[in-house]
């Protein structure tokens, strides 16, 4: 069984291609975090060239770029050619069937913002933190929606 997926970010924009008889294809290459860390603390990456075809090779070159988040479903293949040089050059890459977007929509266009830019600045070490903008934590986020309603068990669903 050749089965591959793999979870990782794109490590610049894909590359849309259309061959000769018409059919598009997308290559790019995604940085796969490994599991642990080397001896010197710091994780390592291994950039695994992917190649996607049809569809889904439009779809990619639109909707990813650089840095993006994906899941590859597919298998690994190894082809060889002969470069100009007349050396024999060998390739093994993932020929995907599938690549799910998992960023979104924000993180994927240029200029979006980053998981930090979304987060909140709270100042550290107070016990009611202040966001960036001033507001406090603590404050009832629906006091301007009127009194409160009260429900009995009759009224829920389930």
């Amino acid at each position: 069984m050749n089965r591959s997926i793999l979870v990782g970010r794109l490590t610049k924009d894909p590359e849309l291609r259309t061959i000769a008889n018409g059919t598009p294809t997308t290559s790019f290459t995604v940085a796969v975090n490994r599991p642990f860390t080397n001896q010197s603390g710091e994780r390592e990456a291994d950039f695994i060239n992917v190649v996607v075809w049809r569809k889904q090779a439009e779809n990619v070159a639109k909707y990813c770029v650089k840095g993006s988040l994906v899941g590859v479903e597919g298998r690994i293949q190894t082809r060889s050619y002969d470069a100009q040089d007349g050396t024999k050059r060998y390739v093994t890459e993932v020929v995907a069937d599938s690549v799910t977007f998992l960023s979104s929509k924000s993180e994927n266009t240029r200029g979006g913002m980053s998981y930090q830019d979304a987060m909140p600045n709270y100042e550290m070490g107070d016990e009611n933190p202040i966001q960036s903008n001033g507001s406090d934590v603590s404050e009832d986020p629906f006091k301007e929606f009127g009194s409160e309603v009260s429900l009995s068990d009759d009224d829920l669903p389930f």
